[in-house]
């Protein structure tokens, strides 16, 4: 059986990290998971059958990186490592979203000379993640990333010079 094409194999990692980002304390069991694989994949946009083989190697993957950790208990359950907690909010922002909400994110900030690293590292992402610039501190988007966003934010511990913004007007 061919490899699968890397894109697709980023989108079975990505959905196995949100999975578990979004359970309860980042745990499932790995029954649940190989068993109800298409409800998850199909929670998170995914339009054809998930193969346990390939989730299997993306559930092999993640955990030889150090991604998630499998406990052996009385029944094998799934952890998302703080590495894979940080991966996890970065799958999410790069994840197409859903249908518009009708609200713009707005993010404003003013990190200093001292953090410009952050800073830039933070202007980077933003493009990646499809934000626009307003000006070099004022970026614009309409996907529902909040959430995500703050998280990164804190991550990188920049959050005291930050501001992210939920709003449904943004004209004059």
């Amino acid at each position: 059986m061919p490899n699968l094409p890397e894109k697709k194999r980023s989108k079975v990692t990505n959905l196995i990290l949100l999975t578990l980002e979004k359970s309860i304390d980042g745990l499932v069991r790995l029954e649940d998971l190989m068993s109800k694989r298409n409800h998850y994949a199909y929670g998170y946009g995914w339009d054809y059958p998930l193969k346990k083989a390939s989730l299997a190697k993306a559930l092999q993957r993640l955990r030889e990186g150090g991604f998630v950790d499998l406990i052996e208990d009385e029944e094998l359950i799934l952890r998302l490592t703080d590495k894979g907690r940080k991966k996890a909010v970065i799958a999410e922002l790069q994840s197409p979203g859903e249908k518009w909400d009708r609200k713009w994110r707005v993010v404003i900030f003013d990190i200093p000379e001292k953090r410009r690293a952050a800073r830039d590292l933070l202007r980077h992402n933003l493009k990646s993640w499809g934000f626009t610039s307003w000006q070099k501190s004022v970026w614009v988007s309409k996907k529902d990333c909040t959430k995500a966003l703050r998280k990164y934010i804190s991550s990188i511990g920049i959050e005291e010079w930050v501001l992210i913004l939920e709003t449904d007007n943004i004209g004059r």
